[in-house]
């Protein structure tokens, strides 16, 4: 008697002899349908048992493709400029795409090319969403409607409707739009991307360079993904086929039960390479619920930078890697700084929420009722303490930024000048010349890195020509003194831990010098 297999040792075989057989057909090896046969009889799979393996799938697609719509945007003037200067971006580095609109060559029809400079700009754009409720609030990606003169939507029965933009949430790429409601709008279930686990089978529902109601299938790769394509990150990562054209759909478990926003696919090629990113359910519906209500998001913050706790960080605080979200600065006039939040402190729970990342802590606070005061437990020198910390509503204009920075010839003339040889870096003095190219304030305190050795300790660290160091230590840096100071009292076996400041953005950064 043939033993019996579990349901995913059963998808793997399916999927194992469907790939046999269609290698067959493909090298001209499948001789008759009785081969066939005998191929699955050989595995001890039969027709009935190979159908019954694809039930879950057909219908979770079944129960969900009435939900899907596919969104038509016409878009003049400022739009259609900022849409050239973001594919001209993601042309030049397409290792990340954020596949804002359609293929052109879906789009442009039999003319092909692109349109010419001297015509009227006119900007179709192409994505995907789902209907979230039965007054007609349907969800997609900012980047997909944002901007748009017109919005059009196609539902799954043929019908087209002109919608409205409810709101837009560009901080995590959230958008509600709405039709008008009818009494046959088929929603889709919400479901609990908490639960979601690595390894789940999912499909991506959307369409694809406007293939409408396509469906492919994968498994969740990975979670809390965070590929710096915008400020609200901790997206699901999957391996089911994900091209332009899907942005806004839904990522549905088996369940039929959307888990995830497709948003982003990370590729060399510009299409489908095995990795695509989902705005997590649970995240994104905060977002939704807000818009609906009240048409924007309102979030709170408390005003720090923070970084993980990496192994190197972690051996130069005696804290323990993963664990928290280390503070590498502190806004002005932000919550924090009315708090008794320091520089260096790692932040490990914020009102009785553990914090194991820098996603988490975010996640956490930006949910949090404004004017309200909460418990903040940090690790300061070795000991826990615990603070009050009032939240605020995060200003339109809070945003993190960089600056480039290129040392001019006078700069590299200046005379006051160390280079810390071990580490492979020279630094100067903060000069008025040097605070205005880097957007500083000419009494902004450190000393600015001028040059780096390429193959140094320095730059394997991630220090770059630009980066102001702050911090060695427990030592605040000055001056140039008080540089060489910290170097000669720090003890090179253990390693060096600096507060470095690059534009808005300040990090942590552990040197080990070799000897």
């Amino acid at each position: 008697m043939r033993p019996e297999t579990s349901f995913s040792s059963r998808i793997i075989w399916v999927l194992f002899v469907g790939a046999m057989l269609s290698a067959g057909y493909v090298l001209g090896l499948q001789q008759h349908p009785k081969a066939e046969a005998q191929a699955r009889e050989g595995l001890g799979i039969s027709q009935a048992e190979l159908k019954d393996m694809s039930a879950p799938f057909r219908n979770a697609s079944k129960h969900a493709t009435p939900s899907v719509v596919t969104i038509v945007t016409e878009s003049r003037g400022q739009m259609a400029d900022n849409s050239d200067q973001m594919e001209e971006l993601f042309e030049q580095q397409p290792f990340l795409r954020q596949f804002f609109e359609n293929n052109p060559q879906f789009r442009q029809g039999p003319g092909q090319g692109r349109p010419s400079p001297r015509r009227p700009q006119l900007r179709q754009g192409q994505g995907s969403g789902f209907i979230y409720d039965t007054q007609g609030h349907i969800v997609t990606n900012s980047h997909v409607v944002q901007g748009a003169d017109r919005i059009e939507v196609r539902l799954h029965d043929g019908r087209v409707l002109d919608a409205t933009l409810v709101g837009v949430d560009s901080r995590a790429d959230v958008a509600v739009i709405k039709i008008e409601p009818t009494s046959d709008l088929v929603t889709l279930p919400v479901g609990n991307s908490d639960e979601v686990e690595v390894g789940d089978w999912v499909l991506a529902l959307g369409s694809p360079f406007g293939f409408e109601t396509t469906v492919t299938s994968g498994i969740i790769s990975a979670k809390s993904r965070g590929p710096h394509i915008n400020e609200r990150e901790d997206y699901l990562q999957t391996d089911a086929a994900i091209n332009p054209g899907n942005s806004g759909g839904p990522l549905v478990n088996l369940n039929g039960e959307v888990i995830g926003i497709n948003t982003a696919i990370s590729t060399r090629s510009g299409g489908y390479d095995g990795i695509g990113f989902a705005i997590p359910i649970n995240m994104a519906k905060w977002s939704v619920n807000q818009l609906i209500e009240n048409g924007m998001v309102k979030r709170a913050f408390i005003g720090v930078g923070i970084q993980p706790v990496s192994r190197e960080i972690a051996d130069q605080l005696d804290a323990k890697a993963g664990r928290g979200a280390i503070v590498t600065m502190i806004k002005p006039d932000s919550p924090a700084a009315k708090s008794e939040l320091k520089t260096g402190d790692i932040i490990l729970e914020l009102n009785g929420s553990q914090v194991n990342s820098t996603n988490e802590l975010q996640g956490i606070v930006e949910r949090l009722d404004v004017g309200k005061s909460y418990d903040l437990i940090v690790l300061r020198d070795g000991t826990r303490k615990t603070l009050k910390i009032t939240m605020e509503q995060m200003p339109e204009d809070y945003t993190r930024s960089s600056v480039d920075f290129t040392p001019s010839p006078k700069d590299k003339d200046e005379p006051e000048q160390t280079k810390w040889n071990d580490v492979g870096i020279e630094v100067q003095q903060i000069t008025p010349e040097l605070a205005e190219q880097l957007q500083m304030k000419e009494d902004s305190q450190g000393v600015v890195v001028t040059t780096i050795d390429e193959n140094s300790v320095a730059a394997r660290a991630g220090l770059s020509a630009g980066d102001v160091i702050q911090k060695i230590g427990g030592q605040e840096i000055k001056s140039l003194d008080d540089f060489q100071n910290a170097i000669k009292k720090g003890q090179p076996e253990k390693g060096y831990l600096l507060l470095v400041k690059t534009g808005d953005t300040t990090r942590f950064v552990a040197l080990k010098v070799k000897k």
